[in-house]
């Protein structure tokens, strides 16, 4: 591990001339790419900017004097792209009034310094013929890519926990020209509504390489998939509070993963070849250990020595180190797990349907006979467990659970796009364009060609029907801003985006949108979904983003809801966010991923930066009755009654799932601005305190074959304050299962300051304080079969 303090000031140096008052190049004819990305008409706009008509979104690095020819330095080029329009760099934090897709035609890109990914920004490589970006012998700094440098005196440039709204995606990243002992791919340090997606990275291989492909101390994510790792030290070195990886694939390298900290980790479908270690969790030993929680599933280890190796012991009385293998196989591996000097604990040459280590429980008969697990008389697992019946609609011909990546649409024509813009809209947060958007898409229903909104804002006064068979992309996340009286009324909600009639059957695909409110809309449900895939997977969403208040033309922010701090206080309306979140109805299905359901809890773009009060009802509810509904890597957070609900429903995985309690709770309670007034709302009946009447991050009510691995749900105020932090009892219950008729599994369920994590028909049953990890209270799984 490189010594961060000693970097700084390198990096700071090498990075800020390329930023500071940068000049574009003469622009020039650039690429002949097939990729539609490339050749679509650009119109994108910033509606709530100073300078909106002179700032440019999307950006050709090869307009801006980048060869890619192996041969150039490009270094300067590209970051020229990146920077320029007075965009949200060093000591700016945040803004999304600065938004950019850099693109990178097919090409080899020579770079001798780090590539600074500026905050609200999309790197897009071709996707047809993927770029490489080519560290040169000489480079210096600490990764290719750099998305949060360390300045002078070690400060990264953004508060790694809000370093939102980042795309890396289509590229190969090759350190093979530097010296073996130096070198990393990206470094990697974000938060939520971040993602890289189809990357290959090329490292020097053998004992002697100390490279790393991603480089990751810190954050609060976020969400990765389809990436692979050719040689190198470390393929990925992971830190992060909550994180979801899917379809990582490592060849040759020494350690696949180094997991240095986190809250808890899923990772699905990891792929390990030939090398030393998988997984090592074991950072910190037996004494101090670092890692809270890790899933292991659905994944191949071959030609491995050691699958995963941890400091877990099993007499040990915290849940540090809590381990879940779901589905993996280890008949390539000499040692599925082992300690931390090598001693095995689980053997190799086997598949394994279910093995934990941690604290479990189970309901069993009925919640007088919760325990600790009967099958074992000691306080912590280390053990084969029984694996859930997956419903055959979750899972693929493998026995896997399902998973589809976003689409990119490589291979349809640029004529196949239907531009917004181009059909009457505005996108400048003025006009009403619900007519203009309505006759696109009733125009691109049942057909082959894609719905594009350019980046805008889309002033939407009445309900959209989304057509169940339609595909639908953004140009870095366009915001889709509901306003007006027919989102007004509490007492009869509405959707602003209707996905499909209850009933329909189709393929929808959404991506790389954001929905907002125009002010309070507290009748405005942001996303109902009621159309049901015609086949696994093929109705979803992939990077589309609710976010309520905080930025800029919502009217909802620091300057209207600041935050009141140690005050009970009433709602204002003039700060009501809206009702639901998202829908998913009684006989949908939907394929999430890479979802962030966001009720701002400090603002974005006003220079305060300051926390604020936004209320908001509902986070996400799931209501669908047979599902399937799979949920990659979302979040839902600081909505009053709940964050996540899945309600009469079925065939549900989630994994991971992460929220957060409102910060101005309990005061208001979640009774005492908003009305509970739908069928499926909690109640809170049995509650005689306000930190009882708080939002829920968790409830599963009447549901059966749902299965959750990987969540975490925090607590972190109360009113502001922290002093509950001392005993972990900022509020009383977090997770609550309710009339369940079976089948209900949590695994490596960590919540934070929660008295209760789990409740069973309002009785509590998991007590945060049998389960101290890392930072939160973690349990290794929770059945209520």
């Amino acid at each position: 591990m490189w010594d961060i303090s000693k970097l700084a000031a390198v990096v700071a140096a090498l990075v800020a001339a390329p930023l500071a008052g940068a000049t574009p190049l003469k622009r020039q004819s650039t690429s002949t790419s097939s990729y539609w990305v490339a050749n679509i008409q650009r119109q994108g706009s910033v509606p709530f900017s100073s300078n909106s008509s002179s700032f440019t979104v999307f950006r050709n690095v090869m307009d801006f004097g980048a060869k890619g020819d192996g041969v150039t330095d490009d270094t300067a080029a590209i970051n020229n792209a990146i920077s320029e329009g007075n965009r949200c760099g060093q000591g700016c934090d945040s803004s999304t009034t600065t938004p950019a897709i850099v693109f990178f035609p097919s090409g080899t890109y020579l770079v001798s310094k780090p590539i600074v990914q500026l905050y609200y920004t999309q790197f897009i490589g071709d996707a047809v013929e993927l770029p490489t970006l080519k560290a040169a012998p000489s480079f210096a700094g600490m990764a290719v890519i750099d998305a949060d440098p360390y300045g002078d005196g070690g400060d990264n440039w953004y508060t790694n926990q809000n370093n939102f709204y980042r795309q890396i995606r289509n590229f190969n990243i090759d350190l093979t020209a530097m010296p073996p002992t130096s070198g990393a791919g990206i470094h990697w340090q974000v938060a939520q509504a971040t993602s890289l997606q189809n990357i290959v990275f090329n490292m020097v291989q053998g004992a002697s390489s100390k490279q790393q492909g991603i480089f990751m101390d810190n954050g609060s994510g976020g969400f990765m998939t389809d990436l692979v790792f050719n040689g190198g030290g470390y393929g990925a070195f992971f830190g992060n509070q909550q994180f979801t990886t899917r379809n990582l694939t490592f060849n040759n390298v020494q350690t696949a993963i180094l997991m240095n900290w986190n809250w808890l980790w899923t990772l699905k479908s990891i792929n390990v070849n030939n090398c030393g270690v998988g997984v090592n969790m074991s950072t910190g030993g037996s004494a101090a250990q670092t890692v809270g929680s890790v899933i292991v599933q659905d994944s191949i280890f071959k030609g491995t020595k050691t699958a995963i190796m941890t400091s877990y012991t099993k007499g040990q009385t915290a849940a540090n180190g809590t381990l879940v293998i779901d589905n993996c196989d280890f008949t390539g591996a000499s040692t599925a797990v082992s300690d931390a000097s090598g001693n095995s604990v689980l053997a190799g040459g086997s598949k394994v349907s279910s093995w934990g280590q941690g604290f479990g429980y189970t309901t069993g008969s009925g919640v007088s006979n919760m325990t600790k697990r009967a099958s074992d008389s000691q306080i912590a697992l280390q053990n084969s467990l029984s694996a859930p019946a997956k419903p055959a609609n979750l899972v693929d011909s493998t026995g896997a659970v399902f998973e589809r990546s976003k689409p990119q649409y490589e291979t349809v024509p640029v004529s196949s796009f239907i531009s917004v813009k181009s059909n009457g809209a505005k996108g400048d947060g003025v006009a009403d364009d619900t007519q203009a958007i309505q006759q696109v898409l009733n125009k691109a229903a049942n057909s082959s060609n894609v719905v594009y909104f350019d980046h805008g804002a889309y002033r939407i006064t009445n309900t959209i029907s989304v057509p169940s068979n339609i595909r639908i992309t953004g140009e870095i996340w366009p915001i889709i801003l509901a306003d007006g009286p027919s989102f007004s009324d509490m007492n009869n909600p509405k959707p602003v985006f209707q996905v499909g009639k209850p009933g329909d059957v189709g393929n929808v695909e959404m991506s790389d949108l954001v929905f907002e409110t125009l002010g309070p809309a507290p009748g405005a449900i942001l996303v109902e979904w009621n159309v049901k895939g015609q086949s696994q997977g093929s109705a979803g969403m992939w990077d589309v983003h609710v976010r309520i208040g905080g930025t800029a033309g919502t009217k909802l922010q620091s300057d209207t809801c600041a935050m009141k701090n140690g005050t009970a206080q009433a709602g204002n309306p003039s700060c009501y966010g809206a009702y639901q979140l998202f829908h998913a109805t009684a006989e949908s299905s939907v394929y999430l991923e890479n979802n962030w359901f966001w009720v701002a809890d400090h603002e974005l773009d006003l220079a305060d930066h300051d926390q604020i009060n936004i209320f908001n009802g509902r986070g996400v509810l799931i209501e669908s009755a047979q599902g399937p509904v799979w949920a990659y890597g979302t979040s839902s957070e600081h909505s009053m009654f709940y964050n996540y609900e899945i309600n009469n429903a079925s065939s549900v995985y989630m994994g991971a799932i992460q929220s957060e309690t409102p910060y101005f709770q309990s005061a208001p309670d979640a009774l005492s601005v908003l009305y509970a007034n739908a069928t499926s709302d909690p109640t809170f009946s049995t509650c005689t305190t306000g930190s009882c009447k708080m939002s829920w991050g968790l409830r599963i009510v009447g549901s059966s074959n749902v299965l959750i691995y990987g969540a975490g749900h925090y607590s972190f105020f109360d009113n502001y304050s922290q002093t509950c932090l001392a005993n972990e009892s900022c509020q009383e219950n977090m997770v609550s299962i309710e009339n369940c008729s079976g089948d209900v599994y949590l695994y490596g369920l960590s919540t934070k300051a929660s008295t209760n994590m789990v409740s069973v028909d309002n009785q509590a049953v998991i007590q945060q304080a049998n389960n101290p990890s890392t930072f939160c209270s973690t349990v290794a799984v929770f059945e209520n079969p």
